[in-house]
């Protein structure tokens, strides 16, 4: 699996395909950038990933892998998904 996590503190995770590392998106005026510095982090089995997942608060997701990854660990929905030239992307912010 080659998918980058990266926890910022205990409490929010980034997670990104390793592929998209460093690209940027548009759509529009809308411009995404998927910096090194926050996206690029471990690569973690896909076990260890999932545990992580349903302990933190908050996660940003981005690409095929890692949605369908947080979708299997059930910490984000189909609705959430938004996708800029054609790559998925996702939110979870919870309130605790």
């Amino acid at each position: 699996m080659e998918i980058e996590v990266n926890v910022h503190n205990q409490e929010i995770v980034s997670l990104c395909d390793s592929d998209l590392i460093g690209k940027t998106l548009q759509e529009g005026e809308l411009e995404f950038i998927i910096t090194e510095r926050f996206y690029k982090g471990d690569k973690l089995k896909e076990k260890e990933i999932i545990e992580l997942l349903k302990k933190v608060s908050n996660i940003n997701i981005v690409g095929d892998k890692a949605i369908k990854l947080a979708l299997k660990a059930k910490v984000i929905t189909k609705e959430g998904i938004r996708k800029i030239q054609d790559v998925p992307i996702a939110q979870m912010y919870s309130v605790i």
